[in-house]
């Protein structure tokens, strides 16, 4: 497979320019999650002039078909963006006020244009079909994998394998980091409300006191990373926000509180939640007020499967090299990916995109995150490549 990866790598190259004005049209013009309508057409747009037919799914989504046969392997990317205030200062920074691609999702979507491009130059060889997947949503709950995949994106035809990247601002530009085995962690949003007596500070005993009801409760939650988990498995519970009160000498009706609750086991997450009730019942009844919780389910944890994941790591060395293949730690992220590969054998790959030679760079979801360009031809021909490599040889 090394001269047909080291084509494709060469065909990638070629596109360099053009691809860098795709990146930076998608980048300019970020729309939120399942709102990406104008993004929609663009891709499209670039799918007919190369000559890839298409189809649309769940309004904003794409799904384009290169090659014939049985054997069906898909590439991902997303096509949303967050709601954050661009901080650049790039001449082809957001238009749109609050809204960037912070996350990168401009960079996957450009990376699978490419990629679209390349397969159907050498369509010819492909023995099977590559399903090429432009989904929207994946930034916000329900997750556009999930809706897709009710939607049959999965089928006609059947898909047998999948993949998608990501880009990874830690590592520099030319290399790949991945494992094989739960790489991200399921992601549930929680919701608490705290409501007892107000009352005036200086006469305690008159009312509840919600403060302190949220504080022993922030305190009691924590026994569940540290005394109902597996110390050697991944989990998380953080308390991210409490609001309430709005005096210095009173005590309010109601507080509310809100956190993250993370893990990599699905039973012990479905347990735990449980365990998250009762805590929070048992400690609003010592200070006699009444606790409700609503827990958002997410996104599940992320499997890489070991073989897909082996497709994923020859075909890196193929491309750029043994040197350029790096181990990933286990990160208590969230991904909706993890949907697909709940269905079928997938694997997810972290593209490094920080400029050779540079010390650090701003993180995902950073108002200042500018990725190395460079990285695009790369992240073009990794996703070809691996289809080629599945379809031909796996």
């Amino acid at each position: 497979m090394k001269n047909v990866n080291k084509n494709i790598l060469d065909i990638s190259n070629k596109m360099f320019d053009e691809l860098i004005q795709i990146r930076r049209h998608i980048h300019q013009n970020p729309e939120l999650s399942f709102k990406e309508f104008l993004t929609a057409e663009f891709i499209r747009d670039n799918l007919r002039k190369a000559g890839i037919e298409y189809i649309t799914i769940c309004e904003t989504g794409t799904v384009a078909l290169i090659g014939k046969g049985e054997k069906c392997v898909a590439l991902r990317a997303d096509i949303d963006a967050l709601p954050i205030n661009e901080e650049t200062n790039l001449e082809f920074a957001s238009r749109n006020k609050g809204v960037m691609h912070a996350c990168g999702h401009d960079m996957h979507s450009t990376m699978l244009l490419g990629a679209a491009r390349i397969l159907k130059e050498i369509e010819n060889e492909l023995k099977g079909v590559a399903k090429i997947i432009f989904q929207p949503g994946e930034e916000k709950l329900p997750g556009g994998a999930s809706k897709l995949i009710e939607d049959g994106v999965l089928e006609n035809p059947k898909v047998s394998a999948m993949f998608a990247q990501h880009i990874f601002p830690e590592e520099e530009t030319g290399t790949i980091s991945l494992n094989s085995g739960y790489i991200m962690a399921s992601a549930d949003e929680l919701y608490w409300t705290l409501k007892g007596k107000g009352t005036h500070a200086a006469q305690p005993h008159l009312g509840n006191d919600c403060i302190m009801a949220a504080s022993q409760l922030v305190m009691n939650l924590q026994s569940i990373v540290t005394k109902y988990r597996n110390p050697v498995k991944p989990g998380l519970l953080s308390i991210t926000s409490i609001q309430g009160g709005s005096a210095p000498n009173a005590f309010p009706d109601e507080v509310k509180l809100m956190g993250t609750f993370r893990a990599n086991d699905e039973d012990w997450r479905i347990k735990m939640h449980e365990e998250i009730r009762r805590i929070t019942n048992v400690t609003c009844s010592l200070f006699g007020i009444k606790g409700e919780l609503d827990i958002v389910k997410g996104y599940p944890a992320l499997y890489n499967n070991p073989d897909t994941t082996k497709l994923i790591k020859a075909t890196a060395e193929g491309l750029l090299g043994a040197d350029s293949v790096k181990g990933f730690e286990t990160k208590l992220w969230a991904e909706d990916f993890a949907y697909y590969a709940q269905k079928i054998p997938s694997a997810f790959w972290f593209l490094g995109i920080k400029p050779k030679g540079q010390k650090d760079m701003p993180p995902l979801h950073n108002s200042k995150l500018s990725p190395d360009e460079k990285a695009i031809p790369i992240g073009a021909a990794m996703l070809a490549g691996t289809a080629v490599n599945y379809l031909n040889n796996f």
